[in-house]
């Protein structure tokens, strides 16, 4: 899981690199050629043209709908590509996670600037792309109106109610009737997600891919390394999911890690006397449950004749605690929401779930959705309300403090089963050296996952000494910004034990 900002990625042809001490370029052949049924696939020249925004290149590539039947429906996936400053080694295709976010739209916003400096930007075209069903990518996920997106109960990933069958059933139709059909639903998922980018490392003239993947994105690279292992050039997986772990087990140790870092907001806010938590971070979960409970039946007033109810000033508080830098905000939201308003949670929640100035959303939540109902293993409603139980148990800042009845999980009537699979990318013959960056203090996607990620490919693990999610450019961790771009370049991997500061 990633933070709700928007994607970024790229490719192009490999020189011919001698092999050096800790790092060598893959001598095999690349993989074999795809299917006849395929190569109409692999073989598109893509239309570039200046995007909307202006100083980037956009172009659409055309995959099958369902790689099963690749006469039948298709997709589109967009691009936005950075050319390369300088002498150029091939492109970089960046996913930024989620699974939901835009990978055209972070490049463009967030990426460029660090790009621009960066010897990444330098040697590299740098593609964002749109994963199926996702942002600019057609057909793309939708299942609630802008107006229903605003009501928090409508789509949060964690809700106070409980859900029932008919309300899951609902969900499932609903998003069928405004994406184009049950067969969107159904091929939404990461397998389906890294076939495509094995036809935009074609397409983009790749003959192996390079990729640099957050968080979720992590999930996707590894499931393209399992799929076309003979096929990667270079692989940065920075804030990476733990490959080996089910779904139940991630999600609890995800929550505990939030309860975690809300402990070290706790103890960061007790060094101030005004402290809406109090001077005694033991006390801190009680002192936040007392202010933010009340929303339950009262919402507090925002701001334009908004408010924020119990789930939208967690959401708020979810997306402050990604990163340490962002406590003193989350301070000031609580102070202001224990005097009975809540503009400031309310602008964290906006970001977190993707609604612009105007009020309209991207699609990211119903995305971040419709993938995990693909890749996540499903639960029976005994299983899906044990582990609501067991996150609040793990996370008691979260806890409304109300019974917990029975609830089904929310993808019980998603059509098509899951395809991931738990262990996945696990002993993977021919696979070039990869790079995993891991931070100690990540609350989305914890630690372990790194060291797990980084074993099962057999690649390198640099760990960061923070308390953030992301450390790869959008920080602007020199030390990692250095590791990582001489990998890239020069396919280099650091020594092991290799350590960033945050």
């Amino acid at each position: 899981m990633s933070r709700p900002i928007r994607s970024s990625l790229a490719a192009v042809v490999l020189p011919l690199l001698l092999v050096a001490a800790g790092c060598a370029e893959p001598t095999a052949p690349a993989g074999p050629p795809p299917a006849a049924e395929l190569a109409r696939f692999y073989d598109q020249e893509p239309a570039w043209a200046p995007c909307e925004d202006p100083g980037f290149e956009c172009a659409r590539v055309e995959v099958p709908l369902d790689y099963e039947r690749p006469d039948g429906r298709t997709a589109q996936i967009a691009m936005l590509r950075i050319p390369a400053r300088g002498e150029r080694i091939g492109s970089l295709l960046y996913n930024p996670g989620g699974p939901g976010q835009s990978g055209t739209s972070v490049l463009a916003t967030m990426l460029a600037k660090p790009l621009a400096t960066s010897p990444i930007g330098e040697g590299f075209d740098v593609v964002g792309f749109d994963p199926r069903g996702i942002g600019a990518s057609t057909p793309a996920l939708d299942c609630h109106t802008d107006a229903e997106r605003g009501d928090d109960a409508m789509f949060v990933w964690l809700r106070a109610e409980d859900r029932t069958e008919e309300q899951t059933r609902g969900l499932a139709e609903r998003c069928a009737e405004r994406s184009g059909g049950m067969d969107v639903l159904e091929h939404v998922g990461t397998r389906d997600a890294a076939r495509d980018m094995d036809i935009l490392r074609s397409v983009l003239g790749d003959d192996r891919l390079s990729f640099l993947g957050q968080s979720y994105g992590t999930r996707l690279g590894a499931v393209y390394a399992e799929e076309f292992p003979q096929n990667v050039r270079a692989m940065v997986l920075d804030a990476p999911m733990d490959p080996a772990v089910g779904t139940a087990e991630r999600y609890t140790a995800l929550f505990a890690t939030f309860q975690q870092r809300f402990d070290d907001l706790a103890a960061f806010c007790a060094t101030d006397p005004a402290c809406p938590l109090g001077t005694d971070p033991a006390r801190a979960t009680e002192e936040f449950q007392s202010i933010v409970r009340p929303l339950l039946d009262s919402p507090a007033p925002a701001m334009n004749g908004r408010t924020l109810g119990f789930d939208g000033a967690i959401e708020g508080m979810m997306a402050g605690l990604y990163t340490e830098d962002a406590y003193p905000t989350l301070v000031q939201g609580i102070t202001e929401l224990a005097a009975g308003r809540g503009a400031v949670l309310t602008a964290l929640r906006d970001v977190y779930v993707g609604r612009g100035p105007d009020g309209s959303y991207t699609n990211w939540v119903e995305a971040f959705q419709g993938v995990n109902c693909l890749d996540e293993q499903r639960r029976t409603p005994d299983e899906e309300t044990a582990l609501k139980r067991a996150w609040y148990d793990a996370a008691p800042f979260l806890d409304p403090g109300r019974p917990v009845g029975e609830t089904h999980d929310r993808c019980e009537h998603w059509p098509g089963r899951p395809t991931l699979g738990f262990p996945h990318a696990d002993g993977i013959e021919g696979l070039a050296p990869t790079l995993t960056v891991a931070a100690t203090g990540d609350p989305a996607t914890p630690y372990e996952g790194g060291i797990s990620l980084a074993e099962s490919l057999g690649g390198s693990l640099l760990t960061v000494d923070a308390a953030q999610h992301g450390s790869v450019l959008l920080s602007g961790n020199a030390c990692v910004d250095g590791i990582v771009a001489d990998y890239l370049t020069t396919l280099r991997t650091p020594p092991d034990g290799a350590r960033c500061a945050g």
